[in-house]
Protein backbone atom coordinates (compact mmCIF):
# COMPACT_ATOMS: atom_id res chain seq x y z
CA UNK A 1 0.00 0.00 0.00
CA UNK A 2 1.07 3.60 -0.94
CA UNK A 3 -0.31 6.22 0.96
CA UNK A 4 0.62 9.83 -0.11
CA UNK A 5 1.38 12.68 2.04
CA UNK A 6 0.13 16.17 0.84
CA UNK A 7 2.78 18.79 -0.08
CA UNK A 8 2.32 21.44 3.13
CA UNK A 9 2.87 25.07 2.73
CA UNK A 10 3.48 27.75 5.64
CA UNK A 11 4.00 31.33 5.98
CA UNK A 12 6.72 32.80 8.32
CA UNK A 13 3.60 34.08 10.80
CA UNK A 14 2.59 30.36 11.60
CA UNK A 15 4.63 30.40 14.65
CA UNK A 16 5.45 27.87 16.54
CA UNK A 17 2.78 28.76 19.23
CA UNK A 18 0.29 29.25 16.68
CA UNK A 19 -2.78 27.65 18.26
CA UNK A 20 -4.79 27.48 14.64
CA UNK A 21 -5.81 24.53 13.34
CA UNK A 22 -3.46 25.16 9.86
CA UNK A 23 -0.57 25.73 12.24
CA UNK A 24 -0.91 22.47 13.70
CA UNK A 25 -1.62 20.74 10.55
CA UNK A 26 1.34 21.68 9.02
CA UNK A 27 3.46 20.94 12.00
CA UNK A 28 1.95 17.49 12.28
CA UNK A 29 2.65 16.92 8.08
CA UNK A 30 6.39 18.58 8.04
CA UNK A 31 7.10 15.98 11.11
CA UNK A 32 6.46 12.90 8.90
CA UNK A 33 8.40 11.98 5.67
CA UNK A 34 6.76 11.49 2.63
CA UNK A 35 5.66 7.26 2.48
CA UNK A 36 5.33 5.94 -0.86
CA UNK A 37 5.36 2.36 -0.77
CA UNK A 38 3.61 -0.26 -2.73
CA UNK A 39 4.14 -3.85 -4.90
CA UNK A 40 4.37 -2.14 -8.11
CA UNK A 41 5.80 1.13 -6.58
CA UNK A 42 8.64 0.26 -4.94
CA UNK A 43 10.80 2.53 -6.83
CA UNK A 44 8.91 5.76 -6.27
CA UNK A 45 10.09 6.13 -2.95
CA UNK A 46 12.65 8.75 -4.46
CA UNK A 47 10.00 9.48 -6.55
CA UNK A 48 11.97 7.56 -9.54
CA UNK A 49 10.41 6.47 -12.23
CA UNK A 50 12.61 3.79 -14.66
CA UNK A 51 11.29 3.41 -18.23
CA UNK A 52 9.41 6.05 -20.44
CA UNK A 53 7.80 7.79 -16.79
CA UNK A 54 11.19 8.21 -15.21
CA UNK A 55 11.41 10.72 -12.72
CA UNK A 56 15.06 12.45 -11.64
CA UNK A 57 14.99 12.44 -7.54
CA UNK A 58 14.19 15.62 -6.40
CA UNK A 59 16.47 16.48 -3.44
CA UNK A 60 16.54 20.20 -3.28
CA UNK A 61 17.67 22.14 -5.85
CA UNK A 62 17.25 21.76 -9.64
CA UNK A 63 19.02 24.13 -12.28
CA UNK A 64 22.24 24.56 -13.06
CA UNK A 65 24.01 21.14 -11.54
CA UNK A 66 27.61 21.43 -9.63
CA UNK A 67 27.32 25.20 -9.07
CA UNK A 68 27.15 26.55 -5.32
CA UNK A 69 23.74 28.62 -5.72
CA UNK A 70 25.25 31.90 -4.58
CA UNK A 71 27.58 31.30 -8.11
CA UNK A 72 24.59 30.63 -10.46
CA UNK A 73 24.32 33.31 -12.94
CA UNK A 74 20.57 33.74 -13.02
CA UNK A 75 21.31 37.39 -12.00
CA UNK A 76 24.51 39.28 -11.07
CA UNK A 77 24.87 39.40 -7.34
CA UNK A 78 25.68 43.04 -7.46
CA UNK A 79 21.77 44.04 -9.08
CA UNK A 80 20.52 40.77 -5.89
CA UNK A 81 22.51 42.65 -3.59
CA UNK A 82 21.01 46.33 -4.76
CA UNK A 83 17.48 44.31 -4.57
CA UNK A 84 18.01 42.58 -1.04
CA UNK A 85 19.61 45.98 0.63
CA UNK A 86 16.27 48.04 -1.00
CA UNK A 87 14.06 45.09 0.66
CA UNK A 88 15.74 45.31 3.99
CA UNK A 89 14.72 49.30 3.61
CA UNK A 90 11.72 49.35 2.86
CA UNK A 91 9.68 45.62 3.60
CA UNK A 92 7.96 45.81 6.78
CA UNK A 93 8.31 42.50 7.69
CA UNK A 94 4.38 42.12 9.37
CA UNK A 95 5.11 38.51 10.47
CA UNK A 96 6.31 37.75 14.13
CA UNK A 97 9.03 35.20 12.72
CA UNK A 98 10.00 36.97 9.53
CA UNK A 99 13.25 36.57 8.94
CA UNK A 100 15.14 39.63 9.83
CA UNK A 101 18.25 41.36 7.71
CA UNK A 102 21.20 39.44 9.20
CA UNK A 103 19.03 36.03 7.95
CA UNK A 104 18.10 37.61 5.01
CA UNK A 105 21.88 38.51 3.78
CA UNK A 106 22.88 35.09 4.95
CA UNK A 107 21.08 33.52 2.47
CA UNK A 108 21.57 32.65 -1.47
CA UNK A 109 19.90 35.30 -3.41
CA UNK A 110 18.40 34.30 -6.92
CA UNK A 111 16.36 36.32 -9.15
CA UNK A 112 13.70 35.14 -11.91
CA UNK A 113 11.26 37.05 -13.95
CA UNK A 114 8.25 34.43 -12.33
CA UNK A 115 8.18 32.30 -9.11
CA UNK A 116 5.87 29.75 -8.68
CA UNK A 117 4.88 28.54 -5.45
CA UNK A 118 3.48 24.71 -5.25
CA UNK A 119 4.63 21.88 -7.57
CA UNK A 120 1.61 20.34 -8.35
CA UNK A 121 -0.13 19.62 -11.62
CA UNK A 122 -1.83 22.96 -11.93
CA UNK A 123 2.42 24.59 -11.04
CA UNK A 124 4.47 22.43 -13.21
CA UNK A 125 1.69 23.23 -16.36
CA UNK A 126 1.98 26.91 -15.53
CA UNK A 127 6.03 26.66 -15.93
CA UNK A 128 5.51 25.01 -18.58
CA UNK A 129 3.48 27.29 -20.23
CA UNK A 130 6.11 30.09 -19.66
CA UNK A 131 9.15 28.75 -20.81
CA UNK A 132 7.65 27.31 -24.16
CA UNK A 133 5.61 30.84 -24.92
CA UNK A 134 7.83 33.55 -23.45
CA UNK A 135 11.54 34.33 -23.05
CA UNK A 136 10.95 34.83 -19.09
CA UNK A 137 12.91 32.71 -16.56
CA UNK A 138 10.96 30.84 -13.68
CA UNK A 139 11.28 29.57 -10.69
CA UNK A 140 9.11 26.56 -9.05
CA UNK A 141 9.22 25.69 -5.00
CA UNK A 142 7.51 23.24 -3.51
CA UNK A 143 7.86 21.94 0.83
CA UNK A 144 8.07 18.74 -0.31
CA UNK A 145 8.21 17.20 -4.48
CA UNK A 146 5.83 16.50 -7.25
CA UNK A 147 3.49 14.21 -6.91
CA UNK A 148 3.06 14.25 -3.07
CA UNK A 149 -0.31 15.70 -3.12
CA UNK A 150 -3.66 15.28 -4.56
CA UNK A 151 -2.23 15.02 -8.07
CA UNK A 152 0.11 11.80 -7.30
CA UNK A 153 -3.19 10.01 -5.65
CA UNK A 154 -5.77 10.82 -8.72
CA UNK A 155 -7.25 8.61 -11.22
CA UNK A 156 -6.00 10.51 -14.29
CA UNK A 157 -8.97 10.74 -16.16
CA UNK A 158 -9.35 13.83 -18.76
CA UNK A 159 -13.23 13.45 -19.10
CA UNK A 160 -16.56 15.86 -20.13
CA UNK A 161 -18.61 13.06 -19.96
CA UNK A 162 -19.44 14.80 -16.64
CA UNK A 163 -19.50 18.15 -17.06
CA UNK A 164 -22.63 20.49 -18.05
CA UNK A 165 -21.96 22.29 -21.40
CA UNK A 166 -22.80 26.04 -20.96
CA UNK A 167 -21.67 25.77 -17.15
CA UNK A 168 -19.29 27.95 -16.24
CA UNK A 169 -16.34 25.59 -16.34
CA UNK A 170 -17.53 24.30 -19.68
CA UNK A 171 -15.21 26.48 -22.00
CA UNK A 172 -12.37 25.80 -19.23
CA UNK A 173 -12.74 22.34 -19.11
CA UNK A 174 -13.35 22.11 -23.23
CA UNK A 175 -9.90 24.41 -24.10
CA UNK A 176 -8.26 22.58 -21.34
CA UNK A 177 -9.69 18.98 -22.70
CA UNK A 178 -8.39 19.85 -26.68
CA UNK A 179 -4.87 21.15 -25.13
CA UNK A 180 -4.07 17.80 -23.60
CA UNK A 181 -5.11 16.11 -27.02
CA UNK A 182 -3.04 18.77 -28.84
CA UNK A 183 0.13 17.94 -26.65
CA UNK A 184 -0.86 13.88 -27.14
CA UNK A 185 -0.91 14.84 -31.19
CA UNK A 186 2.51 16.98 -30.65
CA UNK A 187 4.34 14.01 -29.31
CA UNK A 188 2.84 11.16 -32.21
CA UNK A 189 4.48 13.62 -34.81
CA UNK A 190 7.59 13.76 -32.88
CA UNK A 191 7.80 10.05 -33.46
CA UNK A 192 6.67 9.25 -29.50
CA UNK A 193 4.38 7.11 -27.84
CA UNK A 194 2.07 9.65 -25.56
CA UNK A 195 1.03 6.12 -23.68
CA UNK A 196 4.43 5.44 -22.82
CA UNK A 197 5.40 8.77 -22.25
CA UNK A 198 2.23 10.50 -20.62
CA UNK A 199 0.31 7.19 -19.79
CA UNK A 200 -2.37 8.63 -22.45
CA UNK A 201 -5.36 6.72 -23.35
CA UNK A 202 -7.94 7.33 -25.39
CA UNK A 203 -10.51 4.94 -23.69
CA UNK A 204 -13.37 6.95 -24.41
CA UNK A 205 -15.75 7.63 -20.79
CA UNK A 206 -19.02 6.07 -19.87
CA UNK A 207 -21.99 7.44 -17.28
CA UNK A 208 -23.73 4.60 -16.09
CA UNK A 209 -27.09 4.57 -14.45
CA UNK A 210 -29.43 2.09 -13.10
CA UNK A 211 -32.60 3.48 -12.78
CA UNK A 212 -35.50 4.83 -14.94
CA UNK A 213 -35.04 8.33 -13.53
CA UNK A 214 -31.13 8.27 -14.52
CA UNK A 215 -31.91 7.04 -17.74
CA UNK A 216 -33.66 10.26 -18.63
CA UNK A 217 -30.74 12.16 -16.70
CA UNK A 218 -28.51 10.50 -19.36
CA UNK A 219 -30.75 10.98 -22.92
CA UNK A 220 -30.44 14.57 -21.44
CA UNK A 221 -26.87 14.18 -20.87
CA UNK A 222 -26.33 12.99 -24.31
CA UNK A 223 -28.49 15.65 -25.99
CA UNK A 224 -26.54 18.63 -24.10
CA UNK A 225 -23.30 17.33 -25.35
CA UNK A 226 -24.35 16.53 -28.97
CA UNK A 227 -25.90 20.30 -29.04
CA UNK A 228 -22.04 21.52 -27.63
CA UNK A 229 -20.60 19.90 -30.73
CA UNK A 230 -19.50 16.20 -29.06
CA UNK A 231 -20.16 12.85 -30.21
CA UNK A 232 -22.12 11.63 -27.78
CA UNK A 233 -23.66 8.46 -27.24
CA UNK A 234 -26.97 7.09 -25.76
CA UNK A 235 -26.38 3.34 -24.81
CA UNK A 236 -29.25 0.97 -24.29
CA UNK A 237 -28.78 -2.22 -22.04
CA UNK A 238 -27.78 -4.12 -24.78
CA UNK A 239 -25.45 -2.05 -26.26
CA UNK A 240 -23.66 -1.28 -23.12
CA UNK A 241 -23.30 -5.12 -22.48
CA UNK A 242 -21.53 -5.40 -25.51
CA UNK A 243 -19.20 -2.37 -24.50
CA UNK A 244 -18.27 -3.40 -20.78
CA UNK A 245 -19.77 -7.28 -20.52
CA UNK A 246 -18.46 -7.07 -16.91
CA UNK A 247 -21.14 -4.22 -15.77
CA UNK A 248 -24.53 -5.24 -14.27
CA UNK A 249 -27.18 -2.63 -14.30
CA UNK A 250 -30.23 -4.18 -14.85
CA UNK A 251 -32.48 -3.79 -17.16
CA UNK A 252 -33.15 -0.11 -16.62
CA UNK A 253 -29.04 0.59 -17.03
CA UNK A 254 -28.84 2.81 -19.81
CA UNK A 255 -25.39 5.16 -20.45
CA UNK A 256 -23.95 8.69 -21.77
CA UNK A 257 -20.78 7.38 -24.02
CA UNK A 258 -18.32 10.20 -25.19
CA UNK A 259 -15.62 8.27 -27.43
CA UNK A 260 -13.18 10.71 -27.71
CA UNK A 261 -12.75 11.12 -23.35
CA UNK A 262 -9.29 10.47 -22.50
CA UNK A 263 -7.11 9.24 -19.55
CA UNK A 264 -3.41 9.53 -18.29
CA UNK A 265 -1.27 8.90 -15.46
CA UNK A 266 -0.61 11.40 -13.12
CA UNK A 267 2.89 10.37 -12.51
CA UNK A 268 4.41 9.73 -15.98
CA UNK A 269 2.68 13.11 -17.06
CA UNK A 270 4.83 14.77 -14.02
CA UNK A 271 7.94 13.15 -14.98
CA UNK A 272 7.51 14.67 -18.80
CA UNK A 273 6.28 18.13 -17.56
CA UNK A 274 9.35 18.27 -15.30
CA UNK A 275 12.23 16.84 -17.83
CA UNK A 276 10.52 19.32 -20.02
CA UNK A 277 10.88 22.29 -18.21
CA UNK A 278 14.66 21.24 -17.46
CA UNK A 279 15.79 21.40 -20.99
CA UNK A 280 15.42 24.85 -19.87
CA UNK A 281 17.39 24.96 -17.05
CA UNK A 282 21.16 25.00 -19.10
CA UNK A 283 19.92 28.89 -20.26
CA UNK A 284 19.50 29.72 -16.69
CA UNK A 285 15.46 29.96 -17.66
CA UNK A 286 14.38 27.29 -15.08
CA UNK A 287 15.11 26.01 -11.59
CA UNK A 288 13.18 23.62 -9.26
CA UNK A 289 13.90 24.34 -5.44
CA UNK A 290 11.93 21.15 -3.59
CA UNK A 291 11.68 20.73 0.31
CA UNK A 292 11.68 24.37 0.49
CA UNK A 293 8.18 25.72 1.86
CA UNK A 294 7.51 29.33 1.09
CA UNK A 295 7.45 30.83 4.65
CA UNK A 296 7.33 34.53 3.93
CA UNK A 297 6.28 37.07 1.13
CA UNK A 298 8.76 40.20 0.43
CA UNK A 299 6.40 43.40 -0.87
CA UNK A 300 7.29 46.63 -1.58
CA UNK A 301 6.32 49.23 0.26
CA UNK A 302 5.66 52.29 -2.06
CA UNK A 303 4.02 49.19 -4.80
CA UNK A 304 2.53 46.90 -3.34
CA UNK A 305 4.35 44.37 -5.87
CA UNK A 306 5.33 41.14 -4.53
CA UNK A 307 9.25 41.37 -5.04
CA UNK A 308 10.47 37.73 -3.57
CA UNK A 309 9.94 34.99 -2.11
CA UNK A 310 11.40 33.66 1.26
CA UNK A 311 11.76 30.22 1.30
CA UNK A 312 13.79 27.77 4.22
CA UNK A 313 16.76 28.37 2.47
CA UNK A 314 16.47 31.13 0.09
CA UNK A 315 15.59 34.46 -0.90
CA UNK A 316 14.12 34.27 -4.41
CA UNK A 317 13.04 37.37 -6.23
CA UNK A 318 10.58 37.73 -8.89
CA UNK A 319 11.04 40.43 -11.81
CA UNK A 320 7.80 39.72 -12.90
CA UNK A 321 5.09 37.65 -11.28
CA UNK A 322 4.44 35.21 -8.46
CA UNK A 323 2.20 32.61 -8.69
CA UNK A 324 0.16 30.81 -5.50
CA UNK A 325 -0.48 27.44 -6.59
CA UNK A 326 -0.23 25.28 -3.29
CA UNK A 327 -3.23 23.65 -4.09
CA UNK A 328 -5.14 22.93 -0.39
CA UNK A 329 -2.96 24.42 1.69
CA UNK A 330 -3.62 28.11 -0.76
CA UNK A 331 -6.19 29.22 1.96
CA UNK A 332 -4.01 28.62 4.84
CA UNK A 333 -1.01 30.38 3.51
CA UNK A 334 -2.66 33.55 2.18
CA UNK A 335 -4.61 34.39 4.98
CA UNK A 336 -1.58 33.77 7.27
CA UNK A 337 0.40 36.16 4.54
CA UNK A 338 -2.37 39.24 4.58
CA UNK A 339 -3.62 39.23 8.15
CA UNK A 340 -1.06 41.90 8.89
CA UNK A 341 -2.32 43.96 5.68
CA UNK A 342 -5.57 46.02 4.93
CA UNK A 343 -6.49 43.73 2.37
CA UNK A 344 -9.34 42.29 2.78
CA UNK A 345 -9.56 38.69 1.33
CA UNK A 346 -10.90 35.45 1.65
CA UNK A 347 -9.31 32.10 -0.50
CA UNK A 348 -11.48 29.50 0.94
CA UNK A 349 -9.53 26.46 -0.25
CA UNK A 350 -10.12 23.78 1.80
CA UNK A 351 -8.72 20.33 2.12
CA UNK A 352 -11.35 17.18 0.62
CA UNK A 353 -9.60 14.16 1.55
CA UNK A 354 -10.57 11.33 -1.16
CA UNK A 355 -9.44 7.12 -1.39
CA UNK A 356 -8.48 5.33 -4.19
CA UNK A 357 -8.27 1.28 -4.22
CA UNK A 358 -5.83 0.19 -6.46
CA UNK A 359 -6.14 -3.66 -7.37
CA UNK A 360 -2.98 -4.65 -9.34
CA UNK A 361 -2.55 -7.04 -11.62
CA UNK A 362 -5.87 -7.38 -12.00
CA UNK A 363 -7.30 -10.38 -14.29
CA UNK A 364 -10.76 -11.47 -13.47
CA UNK A 365 -11.89 -9.06 -15.83
CA UNK A 366 -11.02 -5.91 -18.50
CA UNK A 367 -12.24 -2.66 -18.68
CA UNK A 368 -12.52 -1.21 -22.26
CA UNK A 369 -13.41 2.31 -20.70
CA UNK A 370 -13.31 4.96 -18.00
CA UNK A 371 -16.74 4.51 -15.98
CA UNK A 372 -18.43 6.92 -13.36
CA UNK A 373 -22.10 6.15 -11.68
CA UNK A 374 -24.61 9.11 -13.05
CA UNK A 375 -25.21 10.27 -8.95
CA UNK A 376 -20.84 10.96 -9.17
CA UNK A 377 -22.21 14.36 -10.96
CA UNK A 378 -24.10 15.10 -7.05
CA UNK A 379 -21.48 13.73 -5.03
CA UNK A 380 -18.79 15.95 -6.47
CA UNK A 381 -20.75 19.02 -4.92
CA UNK A 382 -22.46 17.23 -1.71
CA UNK A 383 -22.54 17.78 2.16
CA UNK A 384 -22.01 21.64 2.88
CA UNK A 385 -24.44 22.22 6.29
CA UNK A 386 -24.58 26.03 6.91
CA UNK A 387 -25.25 27.25 10.54
CA UNK A 388 -27.39 31.08 11.00
CA UNK A 389 -24.28 32.14 12.79
CA UNK A 390 -21.60 31.53 10.47
CA UNK A 391 -21.55 33.69 6.73
CA UNK A 392 -19.44 30.57 5.59
CA UNK A 393 -20.49 27.28 5.39
CA UNK A 394 -19.25 24.89 8.42
CA UNK A 395 -17.73 21.81 7.42
CA UNK A 396 -19.78 18.55 8.76
CA UNK A 397 -16.96 15.97 9.82
CA UNK A 398 -18.94 13.40 9.62
CA UNK A 399 -20.02 13.78 5.88
CA UNK A 400 -19.01 11.38 3.48
CA UNK A 401 -20.06 10.49 -0.04
CA UNK A 402 -18.86 7.31 -2.19
CA UNK A 403 -19.19 7.20 -5.82
CA UNK A 404 -18.22 4.22 -8.23
CA UNK A 405 -15.87 5.38 -10.37
CA UNK A 406 -13.67 2.47 -12.08
CA UNK A 407 -10.78 2.48 -14.42
CA UNK A 408 -7.84 0.33 -15.89
CA UNK A 409 -4.21 2.18 -16.07
CA UNK A 410 -1.16 0.84 -18.06
CA UNK A 411 -0.29 -1.73 -16.21
CA UNK A 412 -3.70 -3.68 -16.14
CA UNK A 413 -4.47 -2.46 -12.63
CA UNK A 414 -8.30 -1.33 -11.53
CA UNK A 415 -8.38 1.77 -9.89
CA UNK A 416 -11.80 2.04 -8.31
CA UNK A 417 -13.50 5.25 -6.66
CA UNK A 418 -14.20 7.53 -5.08
CA UNK A 419 -14.78 8.93 -1.66
CA UNK A 420 -15.24 12.65 -0.90
CA UNK A 421 -14.52 13.51 3.08
CA UNK A 422 -14.32 17.10 4.69
CA UNK A 423 -11.45 16.34 7.38
CA UNK A 424 -9.32 18.95 7.58
CA UNK A 425 -5.62 17.91 6.53
CA UNK A 426 -6.24 13.91 7.59
CA UNK A 427 -4.66 12.00 5.22
CA UNK A 428 -4.77 8.37 7.59
CA UNK A 429 -6.04 5.71 5.13
CA UNK A 430 -9.44 4.42 6.59
CA UNK A 431 -10.17 1.01 5.74
CA UNK A 432 -14.15 1.37 6.33
CA UNK A 433 -13.47 4.19 3.16
CA UNK A 434 -12.00 1.11 1.34
CA UNK A 435 -15.00 -1.26 2.43
CA UNK A 436 -17.50 1.17 0.61
CA UNK A 437 -15.49 1.89 -2.32
CA UNK A 438 -15.22 -1.82 -2.79
CA UNK A 439 -18.81 -2.53 -2.18
CA UNK A 440 -20.12 -0.05 -4.33
CA UNK A 441 -17.93 -1.29 -7.55
CA UNK A 442 -19.16 -4.86 -6.68
CA UNK A 443 -22.91 -3.15 -7.22
CA UNK A 444 -21.67 -2.62 -10.58
CA UNK A 445 -19.16 -5.49 -10.91
CA UNK A 446 -20.62 -8.50 -9.76
CA UNK A 447 -17.53 -10.31 -10.57
CA UNK A 448 -15.52 -8.74 -7.83
CA UNK A 449 -17.87 -10.42 -4.89
CA UNK A 450 -15.70 -13.58 -6.14
CA UNK A 451 -12.80 -12.18 -3.88
CA UNK A 452 -12.84 -9.95 -0.39
CA UNK A 453 -10.43 -6.96 0.26
CA UNK A 454 -8.73 -9.36 2.75
CA UNK A 455 -7.68 -11.87 -0.58
CA UNK A 456 -6.35 -9.10 -1.82
CA UNK A 457 -4.63 -7.57 1.03
CA UNK A 458 -0.83 -8.24 -1.13
CA UNK A 459 -2.53 -7.11 -3.94
CA UNK A 460 -3.59 -3.74 -3.65
CA UNK A 461 -2.71 -0.30 -2.83
CA UNK A 462 -4.49 2.51 -1.48
CA UNK A 463 -4.33 6.31 -2.71
CA UNK A 464 -5.17 9.16 -0.41
CA UNK A 465 -5.07 12.98 -1.21
CA UNK A 466 -6.27 16.47 -0.68
CA UNK A 467 -8.13 17.85 -3.21
CA UNK A 468 -8.53 21.32 -3.20
CA UNK A 469 -11.86 22.39 -2.55
CA UNK A 470 -13.39 25.25 -3.22
CA UNK A 471 -17.00 25.99 -2.03
CA UNK A 472 -18.37 26.92 -5.00
CA UNK A 473 -17.01 24.38 -7.23
CA UNK A 474 -14.98 26.83 -9.10
CA UNK A 475 -10.88 27.26 -9.38
CA UNK A 476 -9.49 31.01 -8.25
CA UNK A 477 -7.36 32.35 -11.51
CA UNK A 478 -6.33 35.55 -11.21
CA UNK A 479 -4.31 37.86 -9.88
CA UNK A 480 -4.95 39.34 -6.39
CA UNK A 481 -6.64 42.61 -5.93
CA UNK A 482 -4.11 45.37 -4.57
CA UNK A 483 -1.25 42.76 -4.96
CA UNK A 484 -0.60 43.75 -8.85
CA UNK A 485 2.07 40.65 -9.82
CA UNK A 486 0.61 38.45 -7.28
CA UNK A 487 -1.74 35.22 -9.05
CA UNK A 488 -3.54 32.70 -7.82
CA UNK A 489 -3.99 29.64 -9.22
CA UNK A 490 -5.68 26.75 -6.83
CA UNK A 491 -9.16 25.27 -5.92
CA UNK A 492 -9.56 22.49 -8.55
CA UNK A 493 -10.64 19.92 -6.41
CA UNK A 494 -10.90 16.49 -8.38
CA UNK A 495 -9.94 18.27 -11.78
CA UNK A 496 -6.77 19.50 -11.30
CA UNK A 497 -5.74 17.18 -14.53
CA UNK A 498 -8.42 17.79 -16.57
CA UNK A 499 -7.85 22.00 -15.95
CA UNK A 500 -4.53 21.99 -16.00
CA UNK A 501 -3.44 22.98 -19.27
CA UNK A 502 -6.49 25.84 -19.59
CA UNK A 503 -4.99 27.08 -16.37
CA UNK A 504 -1.73 27.27 -16.99
CA UNK A 505 -2.21 28.71 -20.54
CA UNK A 506 -4.99 31.51 -18.82
CA UNK A 507 -2.44 32.34 -16.32
CA UNK A 508 0.21 33.03 -18.77
CA UNK A 509 -1.56 35.24 -20.70
CA UNK A 510 -3.23 37.41 -17.74
CA UNK A 511 0.63 37.86 -17.16
CA UNK A 512 1.95 38.66 -20.12
CA UNK A 513 -1.37 40.84 -21.45
CA UNK A 514 -2.04 38.39 -24.02
CA UNK A 515 -5.93 38.12 -25.43
CA UNK A 516 -7.70 34.81 -23.19
CA UNK A 517 -8.57 32.22 -25.02
CA UNK A 518 -10.85 31.57 -21.90
CA UNK A 519 -13.55 33.87 -20.24
CA UNK A 520 -11.92 34.18 -16.22
CA UNK A 521 -14.43 36.00 -15.13
CA UNK A 522 -16.06 33.16 -13.03
CA UNK A 523 -12.83 32.21 -11.52
CA UNK A 524 -11.56 35.93 -10.55
CA UNK A 525 -10.10 36.31 -7.07
CA UNK A 526 -12.36 39.20 -6.51
CA UNK A 527 -15.32 37.28 -5.50
CA UNK A 528 -13.52 35.99 -2.68
CA UNK A 529 -13.00 39.70 -1.55
CA UNK A 530 -15.36 40.86 1.79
Amino acid sequence: MFHHQPASYLSASLTPNSSSLHSAAFKHMASMPLRIASNSFSSLLNLTFDGPCRLASNSGFYGLPDQPLNNIPLSTSASANRRTRRFLSQVPLHATNAPNRETIKSQSSLSFDVVIIGAGIIGLTIARQFLLFSDLSVAILDAAVPCAGATGAGQGYIWRINKTPGAEKWELASRSHQLWVNLAESLQHQGLNPLQILGWMKTGSLLVGKTKEESTLLKAKVKQLCDAGLEAVFLSNQDLLLKEPALVLGKEGTAAYLPDDCQLDARCAVAFLEKENRHFASEGRYAEFYHEPATYLLRSGSSGEVDAVQTSKNTIFSKKAVVMAAGCWTGTLMHELIKSTNIKLDIPVKPRKGHLLVVENFNSFKLNHGLMEAGYVNHQSASLPSTASHKRPLYDAQATSVSMTATMDTSGNLVLGSSRQLLGFNVDVDESIINRIWQRAAEFFPALTEKSLDELKKNRAVRVGLRPYMPDGKPVIGPVPGWSNFYIAAGHEGEGLTLALGTAEMIVDMVLGNPGKVDPKPYAVDRCCT
